[in-house]
């Protein structure tokens, strides 16, 4: 029997610089037509892509090209927030005379397959939002092309950052809980996803300024429906339910919602439960959930405004630009349901 072979290596844009005996940065300004590169190299570049098979369907058209004015956007494909600022990013790129190219992360198209569909489209910088790639393939990235990223902390060289201030959003939320009177304030954290620490670091912070470091209860969770859904199952195991849960994001916090519904618990009564980010679906009527504002307006014109400035030459050194948030009070919150300092909720357990 034979052997399978190996499925060969796709080619990047190092194997073409290698071919070509130029460096990696140089290949990036000619695929992106930037200013950089002669006349001769480019030629040379574009021949030794065409020879190698480098999306070899699009050098025609690049050496034809000299700029796209595309900037690509990676998005969460489960997001109503990303939705959100891709809607807001797509109006301030127009403003500036720029187009956005859209790459979906999903299952079956991680966030990597994403980048590389829109370096194939031949974005000059690619906008990533709630990226969860490692610091080592970022700055890696932003070896080929202008990177900014959105929603999350970084410290790399050539990395723009354009966030909101995590920490304080969610020392906001609990502010705003501890003011209506509650004590047990669970939270319900992002699990790997990057923002999660900072957001997990307020919470607590927030609940010894209050007071409350004695009643501080972290449950795993993450930032889909599914993972509220596990987290408001561990809650429920204990025979005391905090009568407040803070989670990661509104999609988490609809999870918790429903697992807590379903349990014959109700929200806000027995337990409110706030989000985070303010999607549209936490403006739902039916939904009506507290949440913190990232302000996807001011970051989506922030994010364009950092790609723009980048590609225009009007900035040096990497920015990190940090937006307030600011909570929106809706029905999922109110003051607790307590007797004798106990929750006494409508749900036998």
């Amino acid at each position: 029997m034979t052997e399978p072979q190996a499925r060969p290596k796709p080619l990047t844009i190092r194997d073409v610089a290698r071919a070509a005996g130029v460096s990696t940065a140089l290949v990036s300004i000619v695929f992106r037509g930037a200013p950089g590169a002669s006349e001769q190299t480019r030629a040379r570049v574009f021949a030794v892509a065409e020879q190698l098979g480098y999306r070899a369907n699009r050098t025609a058209s690049l050496m034809k090209l000299r700029r796209t004015k595309h900037l690509g956007v990676t998005l969460n494909a489960r997001s109503a927030f990303h939705a959100e600022l891709v809607e807001n990013i797509q109006a301030a790129a127009a403003e500036s005379g720029y187009e956005i190219v859209l790459s979906l992360v999903t299952a079956t198209h991680d966030e990597s397959r994403a980048i590389e569909t829109l370096l194939g489209f031949r974005c000059e910088s690619v906008i990533l939002l709630g990226s969860q790639l490692p610091a080592a393939r970022l700055r890696e990235l932003a070896r080929e092309l202008p990177l900014v990223l959105v929603g999350r902390r970084a410290d790399l060289d050539r990395v723009d950052v354009v966030r909101s201030a995590d920490h304080r959003g969610q020392a906001l939320v609990v502010a705003h809980l501890a003011g209506l009177g509650h004590r047990d304030i669970a939270h319900v954290d992002g699990g790997h996803h990057p923002i999660s620490a900072v957001r997990r670091q307020g919470y607590r912070a927030a609940m010894r300024r209050h007071g409350l470091g004695d009643r501080v209860r972290v449950v795993p969770g993450g930032d889909a429906e599914r993972d509220g859904h596990r987290a408001a199952a561990e809650l429920l195991r204990h025979e005391r339910l905090p009568t407040a849960v803070c989670a990661f994001n509104d999609h988490c916090a609809l999870g918790v919602i429903d697992a807590l519904a379903k349990a014959g618990v109700r929200v806000p009564g027995d337990c409110s439960v706030t989000g985070y980010d303010d999607s549209p679906v936490a403006q739902l009527t039916a939904v009506d959930l507290t949440s913190v504002s990232q302000e996807a307006a001011l970051l989506a014109q922030s994010a364009v405004r950092a790609a723009v400035d980048r590609l225009e030459g009007r900035v040096a050194g990497p920015t990190d630009a940090v937006l307030e948030p600011r909570l929106v009070v809706r029905g999922s919150s109110a003051p607790p349901n307590r007797v004798d300092g106990l929750c006494h909720c409508s749900a036998s357990r």
